[in-house]
């Protein structure tokens, strides 16, 4: 009689599942890096497939077309970029100033060093990269996302304040962040300075008692 397997049920399944997603992540890492070095227009889907190690087929069947691999690509980008806003402002607790600096300094910097987070936080706003007709549904998205993250973090540290008032002080600093991305006027640490000091002081208004 054969001797009975130690592995877990469901340890075979989930192999190869890992594998499919590492597969995935490294066509997306390759096209990521393309776009950034030549634009999506320069993207070709053999040369993501060189890139990433697999045949052209492949990446074929993993998303369909060169637009699913765009959708991917900027779903990606927006995970990515909203959940380093999150960490920027959970590493500085109830710091409202230092929190609300750290995540518009590290936006604003992110904007000017990655064209893919320049497009997606701008595309709803004007901003033109070949990725625009993808990005486009997503821009809304990442700033809902965006004035969300701020908004409970706020909301963790000033459980005083008044919930519209809040909603209405973390919109107005995301679309204030925004503007200064597509119009930027000072340097990124001047830019970031003011802005938090304009949070702090709308935080501060929303948790005063009127």
């Amino acid at each position: 009689m054969g001797e009975l397997s130690t592995e877990p049920r469901g340890a075979r399944s989930a192999e190869p599942e890992s594998s499919r997603q590492r597969l995935r992540d490294a066509i997306v890492d390759a096209a990521r890096a393309r776009t950034i070095a030549a634009g999506w227009d320069g993207v070709r889907m053999g040369g993501v497939a060189g890139a990433a190690g697999v045949s052209r087929q492949t990446v074929y069947n993993e998303f369909g077309s060169k637009a699913g691999l765009a959708e991917a690509l900027a779903r990606r980008e927006v995970d990515r970029f909203v959940g380093e806003v999150r960490a920027a402002l959970d590493a500085h607790g109830p710091d409202v100033r230092a929190a609300a600096y750290a995540a518009i300094r590290h936006t604003l910097a992110s904007a000017a060093d990655n064209p893919l987070v320049k497009a997606i936080l701008t595309s709803a706003r004007g901003g033109s990269d070949e990725l625009l007709p993808y990005l486009t549904t997503r821009s809304e998205l990442v700033l809902a996302e965006s004035s969300g993250a701020l908004l409970e973090w706020a909301a963790r540290h000033l459980p005083e304040a008044d919930p519209t008032a809040l909603a209405f002080a973390a919109d107005t600093i995301v679309r204030l962040v925004v503007s200064h991305i597509v119009l930027p006027q000072t340097p990124v640490d001047d830019t970031a300075n003011r802005l938090a000091d304009l949070a702090l002081h709308l935080f501060h208004t929303a948790a005063t008692p009127g």
